[in-house]
């Protein structure tokens, strides 16, 4: 046979190991004699019980009978080709014809008995119906022993060999989603996982098992080592767990160096998606917090059937706002960067993801006051959001005066023609950088925020423009978290600017769920601030995001600082020391009382600021904006000098 040929020239050149996926499938006529023998055994033990049980001989002639059994046995094994189906992959197809084709042997075989004794006048078999009930039963129990030894002792196999190679791991808790997301787990074979046991918190499963596998308690998980534990990591289900229980199970896990993953809810998982649907814990799932309520219907009545403009509609926000908007059926949504290639690849897939939702995509430059222009005349907006902006702290402290022309003067064009065209709504992303600036991007988003409070009263406007101010959202574009990601996945070192830096997070879904309500609910020259949360230590997120993906900190991956960056703080503000806050009926969102400036005086300064913008006078671009923004003070910046010259 082919797979004892390729054992033999294994053995005999050096290799010793025989795989289970070397091994062929035996041929049919090996089966058939297998089967053959199987019967064979099958009527001498029916023989021996019948014998025992009537006391007397079963046959009249041993060689005739059984030499009838087993030529009536293989003719509807040919019939029925019991023999032709692969062993180890036997259904109950298998089965049925194992006893289909049984049946029809002792049926057979009674006809037999009764031709024989009305022709010879001779009872082949003494005590037929005892014996061939008995025989009947027997083989088919033997025939179906056989395959299911063959089909278990493979996959015991596969799985021994298997386990090896897959990740031993626990499911924290016990419930119904718990056991079917490791049922899930254990019943396919190409799960790169091993399910150990399950982890619970109650006291009352000392000696109970589930699916076979132990049951571990906290104390156990708390005084036992990674390796006394004989585990590598631990499947997390977040629907299952509050945030704060899964921040103290991780917290946990991770001081034993033991590996976190999280699994889909049962209602999300597909069986075919099992595979890829359990992946590392990522930190977003800890910074996350509770789900926010939005008013959807007003939101709804805002966006429904309205055109919709959104700048910036490339970048990490302004796409997740388009993506929110387009729930709410709205007419026409005008998708507008200066980015080329991320404006195609977004157009790509809201195009595959929203084909219902019409959608145009701009290619334009919003300081570009006639194109902008040509734009809201054609267009008719009811509502835009502007989340186009230039917000890298760094490259805009070393190129001022191109951070504030597409921040101050971009914004300068949009909302002017907001105005002038009468769009209902002006929705602002600013950032909390704008609050006590220690660069010029910060200063130059405070100043955009000025012009746009300070055009809310002009004589004339119909236009409500609303600015909302958040901190840094998890995953944008450049952000740390992708930064660190990067990093790590190239077996570091991480970098960070010092070890006490601070920041808010905030995910971009929240954040952009947010900006709707915000811009529903405002009635002109709010400036909203957003609950961000506790601020997180940057130090700590690195430290948490290497654990999660399996690393120790400072062992595998090195943590590096570098240095305060131009214009960087250690800590960001949500609000000025001298503005006062305002709740809403959302205690996520908050009014800031800030100082505004007249629309004369603003629109004055940014005249100013343009002149010094286009003829590239950096310094000058700064001094004005400190002007603007007494408060504005540079930090770890070659324009601390102005300051200086300033006081």
């Amino acid at each position: 046979m082919s797979f004892l040929r390729d054992a033999k020239n294994k053995i005999y050149s050096g290799d010793n190991i025989v795989s289970l996926s070397d091994i062929r499938y035996l041929p049919r006529w090996v089966i058939l004699i297998i089967d053959l023998v199987i019967v064979f055994f099958a009527a001498v033990f029916s023989n021996l019980i019948t014998k025992r049980i009537g006391h007397q001989t079963v046959f009249y002639d041993n060689f005739l009978v059984f030499t009838l059994i087993l030529s009536v046995s293989l003719f509807f094994m040919f019939v029925f080709k019991t023999y032709s189906g692969i062993i180890r992959h036997s259904t109950f197809i298998d089965l049925f014809k194992l006893i289909i084709s049984t049946f029809c042997s002792v049926i057979a075989l009674g006809v037999f008995q009764g031709i024989f004794y009305s022709i010879l006048d001779v009872e082949i078999i003494f005590t037929p119906f005892a014996f061939l009930s008995i025989y009947g039963a027997l083989a088919i129990i033997f025939l179906f022993l056989f395959r299911l030894t063959v089909k278990e002792f493979f996959y015991f196999a596969r799985e021994f060999r298997r386990s090896g190679l897959k990740k031993r791991v626990l499911v924290l808790g016990i419930g119904e989603q718990s056991i079917a997301i490791a049922r899930a787990i254990i019943d396919n074979p190409a799960m790169p996982y091993s399910v150990e046991g399950f982890i619970t918190q109650r006291k009352d499963y000392n000696r109970a098992k589930i699916l076979g596998r132990k049951i571990y308690f906290k104390k156990n998980i708390e005084k036992k080592s990674k390796e006394n534990l004989g585990v590598e990591g631990v499947i997390i289900i977040k629907e299952t767990v509050s945030r704060d229980e899964m921040i103290h199970w991780v917290n946990l896990f991770l001081e034993k160096g033991i590996q976190v993953f999280k699994a889909p809810s049962v209602q999300k998982l597909r069986d075919h998606e099992v595979a890829n649907s359990i992946r590392n814990l990522q930190i977003e799932d800890l910074l996350n917090r509770k789900p926010i309520i939005i008013n959807n219907t007003e939101v709804s009545k805002t966006h429904f059937n309205k055109n919709i403009l959104v700048t910036g509609g490339a970048g990490s926000i302004g796409s997740e706002i388009v993506r929110q908007v387009a729930k709410f059926k709205p007419a026409l949504i005008v998708v507008l960067d200066q980015a080329e290639t991320p404006l195609h690849d977004i157009e790509r897939e809201l195009k595959s993801t929203l084909p219902h939702v019409r959608m145009r995509f701009v290619l334009a430059d919003i300081t570009n006051a006639k194109r902008m222009e040509s734009l809201f005349k054609k267009m008719h907006f009811s509502m835009v959001y502007h989340a186009a902006a230039y917000k890298h702290v760094p490259t805009v402290e070393d190129n001022p005066h191109e951070g504030v022309f597409v921040n101050v003067c971009g914004t300068k064009n949009l909302a002017t023609l907001a105005s002038r065209y009468k769009v209902d709504r002006f929705v602002m992303i600013s950032t909390d950088k704008a609050v006590n600036p220690s660069n010029v991007m910060g200063a130059s988003k405070r100043v955009a925020e000025l012009f746009v409070q300070a055009l809310q009263k002009e004589e004339g406007n119909h236009t409500k423009f609303i600015t909302t101010r958040f901190g840094n959202v998890l995953g944008s574009n450049g952000s740390v978290i992708p930064y660190f990601k990067k990093q790590i996945d190239g077996g570091g070192p991480v970098t960070i600017t010092h070890p006490e830096i601070v920041r808010y997070f905030m995910i971009i879904p929240e954040a952009c769920e947010l900006v709707l309500e915000a811009g529903t609910m405002g009635k002109g020259g709010e400036i909203y601030v957003f609950d961000m949360g506790e601020p997180v230590k940057i130090i700590d997120l690195a430290k948490r995001m290497i654990r999660l993906s399996g690393f120790e900190p400072e062992v595998d991956i090195k943590i590096v600082y570098t240095g305060l960056r131009p214009g960087e703080k250690l800590y960001e503000e949500l609000l000025s020391d001298n503005s006062k806050t305002v709740p809403t009926h959302n205690d996520k969102i908050l009014i800031s009382r800030d100082q505004a400036m007249e629309y004369k005086k603003i629109k004055r300064y940014v005249d100013f600021l343009t002149r010094a913008v286009l003829e590239e006078e950096c310094n000058e671009v700064v001094k004005i904006l400190k002007m603007i923004v007494p408060e504005y003070k540079s930090r770890n910046s070659s324009f601390e000098m102005l300051d200086r010259e300033i006081d």
